[in-house]
């Protein structure tokens, strides 16, 4: 176990976790299986797809956020970003009600509706989700090596390059259908080592049910902004889903008896783990530890070397699933929904790579914080709500309508960046940020249902006349 405390243990886990993940990439590869995942015509199996529902979205910045905001605001932090998985719920409902229609994707449904209009602005959202979460994780993996390698300024970007460029030769080999290879074993190597963990922690004296419920956080209000963002998570979690295109190709590759499992199950076994690594977070601040390097120093001083090396493999072999998964869609997005090159495997590589170049150049910017990440892109996909809702209910929203709705959550995704502008401190003044995201999402909200029943009606009006 000594040597698990040599930060080259991490270098070596890595090395190991790309090799099999090459090797278990499809070697013939078909533009089906690059595409869409589809070997020969043959759908996954239940449990690959189950596997790769969950490795993608219990990912590395997933991972991290829930522990930093059970460390923050308790257990309401942790809860918080729990709700976050409801997504699974209400993604299955809209790819079953999609399905329904015809539709073989989110943007085909969209387009039916709205035309240019509903495909591009759909897409534009896709490709900042896809560059967040390939951002996300590798800011995740800079973090770890940083602080393996302290004594090493640049340990961060040397990992941050290299791991990516792992990520990108494996997923670039077998494209869609490799990912859902990999998905499977990172996500059963990922139980594993987490498992190890979270058992050393509940049966470490120090671990008490009771403290873990009355711990209120480490923030000077304590709980209260956790409590604010579980109604941010309520708000989001309906159009969360629908702009997430990991989640949302996994649900037209397979027959719909199957993915309703698939969404069922992968909501369960996802909730469970992020919930369950939100616990190491808040146990980090009913100790008393001090916050450090991002939570990872604090871990380090709290676990002991052996077990720290295994929660920081469960971080580093979910970033790499992400990532694979988040390039497959990518490849899939430009060719065949923004139709920009030619459908053929070389042009998805080419994708892939210019993804993971803008990642791994977003990195080097200073803001850097991972829930903004994902606040950003959740705040401008809340315009599908009323959009999907209403049209699911029968209405008819015209483009403008649309349009307008679309509008309104790129300024509320703009206004969250811009958070600390004299213009937006005006609009929203709050004394916490995510006092100032609900207040964004609510106007969001209300804004774009009134806009679209507004021009539901319009529509049934002139039909009338």
């Amino acid at each position: 176990m000594s040597f698990l405390a040599n930060p080259y243990a991490l270098v070596i886990f890595v090395m190991i976790a790309a090799a099999i993940s090459l090797s278990i990439s499809n070697r013939s590869v078909t533009l089906e299986s690059f595409f869409n995942g589809k070997n020969f015509g043959s759908e996954p199996s239940l449990w690959t797809l189950i596997l790769s529902q969950v490795t993608t979205w219990i990912f590395a910045r997933s991972l991290l956020n829930a522990a930093i905001l059970g460390y923050f605001y308790g257990l309401a932090g942790t809860l918080a970003y729990t709700f976050y998985y409801i997504s699974f719920l209400t993604g299955g409902f809209i790819v079953s009600r999609i399905r329904q229609e015809g539709a073989n994707s989110v943007q085909e449904w969209l387009g039916n509706y709205f035309g240019k209009i509903g495909h591009w602005t759909y897409n534009f959202l896709v490709v900042l989700r896809l560059l967040s979460e390939v951002f996300a994780n590798l800011i995740v993996i800079g973090l770890i090596f940083s602080s393996a390698f302290p004594e090493f300024e640049i340990s961060g970007q040397i990992a941050i390059f290299v791991v990516g460029i792992i990520g990108l030769l494996y997923s670039a080999k077998g494209g869609f259908q490799a990912s859902l290879k990999t998905d499977v074993f990172q996500m059963v190597i990922f139980l594993i080592v987490f498992s190890i963990c979270f058992l050393w922690m509940i049966l470490s004296i120090d671990f008490s049910i009771s403290s873990i419920l009355e711990f209120d956080g480490v923030h000077d209000q304590g709980a209260r902004p956790g409590y604010v963002l579980i109604c941010v998570a309520l708000l989001q979690v309906f159009s969360y889903p629908a702009h997430d295109p990991v989640m949302m190709d996994r649900g037209f590759i397979a027959s719909q008896k199957k993915t309703n499992y698939s969404f069922i199950l992968a909501f369960i076994i996802s909730t469970v783990c992020i919930f369950s690594f939100g616990l190491f977070g808040i146990q980090a601040g009913v100790i008393g530890y001090g916050y450090e390097n991002q939570l990872l120093g604090t871990w380090q001083n709290m676990f002991g070397p052996a077990m720290y090396f295994f929660l920081m493999c469960s971080l580093l072999i979910s970033a790499m699933s992400t990532l694979d998964s988040a390039l497959a869609s990518s490849a899939r997005l430009v060719v065949d929904e923004f139709q920009l090159f030619e459908r053929n495997i070389f042009n998805g590589r080419i994708v892939m790579s210019f993804f993971m170049l803008f990642g791994i150049l977003f990195t080097l910017f200073p803001n850097q914080s991972l829930f903004d990440a994902v606040a950003v892109t959740g705040t401008a996909s809340m315009f599908l709500t009323p959009v999907i809702l209403i049209t699911f209910l029968g209405g008819k929203i015209p483009i403008w309508a649309y349009s307008i709705t679309w509008m309104c959550s790129m300024i509320g995704a703009f206004a969250y960046i811009f958070r600390d502008s004299a213009i937006v401190m005006y609009l929203l003044p709050s004394l916490h940020k995510y006092d100032q995201l609900l207040s964004i999402c609510l106007y969001i909200i209300l804004f774009g249902f009134l806009v679209c029943i507004l021009g539901s009606f319009f529509n049934r009006f002139v039909a009338k006349n």
